[in-house]
């Protein structure tokens, strides 16, 4: 039996006025990604690889943001707002081919899963004409009512067209829903607007398809992954159960992490089993920690690679380039930017590391820095391995320090060192007996 083709249209036309923003809302991030890119992961999810994308301003910085993902997209104008079946219907050349299934959701809904999606699907292959996904809300006001009878679907009743009885039904309807392509069109033209806002209301479509003795049902999902974003307060309610969510995914695949609610993940935040998290650590975008890794409170990471029993932290930023080999250490009140730390070296307090390469079972001292930029471009620092650079040393760059190099504290580095050398490069030191108070007696006069 072959799998029956579906068409997601996602509505991404909403004005953002309420979000108070120049740009639309579907482009917020959630996680450290467009709202819009995780609708599409979710239709991906489904087993869906056409969407038909519905939008109004920001055309195209939303469809850029649509790419990347594993869904043919074809964007479609929607002018003006009439309402969701007249949104809809703004992709009807897209429907018009024929699909079997049509799968309608929300560019500003990024908590939905696959799994929903699919089983919304499901309901179609079971014999529904709509499946409409709906929630138990704790506060339904403000949403439409899915009215239910003997577990059939009747009708959704938006909340200014509702009665008193129906404002008190709890159950409610997420916007979001699957129609029998062989049915879609005919439906959704036959929506009006004889409604209290004069618009047309997709959600019609239940009782004109119980009219037309076509099957209806809805699909249970949970409230929090249906949370859509109107206003900041919404994006930041979304922004909190993502991250919920995914740090339940990461303790339950064997993560510790100490202080759970304190620690801030990004979508493609990788992290192996066996690595424990401190609390206050921020995950910026493009981070694997491998196995037995230990990441030390109020750390923060972006674009780095951390490898099987490091070390970070307390107090350290990883930053775009760091990468840091099995069992090597970067301590407290470190930066590191686009550098290798080598196989049990240690990087332990004050450190600046940036745009170098240092081997293994290397010693970095305290307050030590590389001097990497010259105003115009960036030079590379390179040190070999078992080298022990001393506290309070500046690494002008570019430059090579061999293996086995011994760099005296205080020391301002300028010319390679071979290996196995002992380099100075700082003043020598001069005592003068009594001076101190001379000084003194000069100030004060």
């Amino acid at each position: 039996m072959r799998n029956p083709s579906c068409l997601a249209i996602i509505l991404a036309a909403g004005d953002s006025t309420r979000m108070k923003s120049r740009r639309s809302k579907v482009l917020h991030p959630v996680a450290g990604r467009p709202m819009i890119a995780h609708v599409l992961d979710a239709i991906s999810e489904a087993g869906v690889s056409e969407a038909a994308l519905v939008v109004g301003r920001d055309a195209d910085a939303i469809g850029t943001a649509a790419t990347g993902t594993n869904v043919q997209i074809e964007t479609f104008l929607q002018s003006e707002r009439l309402g969701t079946a007249h949104a809809v219907l703004a992709a009807r050349a897209a429907i018009a081919r024929g699909y079997d299934e049509i799968l309608v959701t929300y560019g500003d809904v990024p908590l939905i899963t696959g799994a929903t999606l699919r089983a919304a699907r499901t309901a179609l292959a079971d014999g529904s004409g709509v499946a409409v996904i709906g929630f138990e809300a704790a506060n339904p006001t403000g949403y439409g009512r899915l009215l239910v009878k003997d577990g059939e679907l009747l009708a959704i009743r938006e909340e200014k067209d509702a009665t008193d009885e129906e404002r008190l039904i709890r159950r409610c309807n997420s916007g979001i829903m699957a129609i029998s392509g062989r049915h879609a069109i005919e439906l959704i033209t036959q929506v009006s607007n004889d409604n209290a806002k004069g618009e047309y209301y997709l959600t019609d479509i239940v009782e004109i398809a119980r009219a037309r003795g076509i099957a209806t049902s809805v699909v249970d999902a949970d409230e929090n992954e249906l949370a859509g974003c109107n206003n900041r307060q919404d994006l930041a309610a979304v922004e909190r159960f993502w991250q919920e969510r995914r740090r339940r995914e990461l303790m339950l695949s064997g993560v510790s992490l100490i202080a759970p609610e304190t620690v801030f993940l990004c979508h493609d935040t990788v992290i192996e089993p066996d690595v424990t998290v401190e609390p206050n650590v921020v995950f910026g975008p493009g981070v694997r920690v491998e196995t037995g890794a230990v990441i030390g409170a109020f750390s923060h990471l972006e674009g780095a690679h951390v490898s099987a029993d490091a070390h970070v932290g307390p107090y350290a930023r990883l930053r775009a380039g760091s990468r840091l080999a099995r069992g090597s250490k970067v301590g407290n009140f470190c930066e590191i930017k686009n550098a290798m730390i080598g196989e049990g070296t240690k990087v332990n307090h004050l450190s600046y590391i940036g745009d170098a390469q240092i081997g293994s079972g290397t010693n970095i001292g305290a307050g030590t820095i590389t001097c990497n930029y010259d105003g115009v471009n960036k030079h590379l620092t390179t040190i070999g391995s078992r080298a022990f650079i001393g506290s309070n040393a500046s690494l002008v760059a570019p430059l090579n320090i061999g293996d086995g190099v011994i760099v005296a504290a205080g020391s301002t580095i300028t010319a390679d060192v071979p290996s196995n050398a002992l380099a100075f490069g700082r003043a020598r030191q001069e005592t003068k007996p009594e001076r101190a108070n001379t000084a003194r007696k000069t100030s004060r006069a």
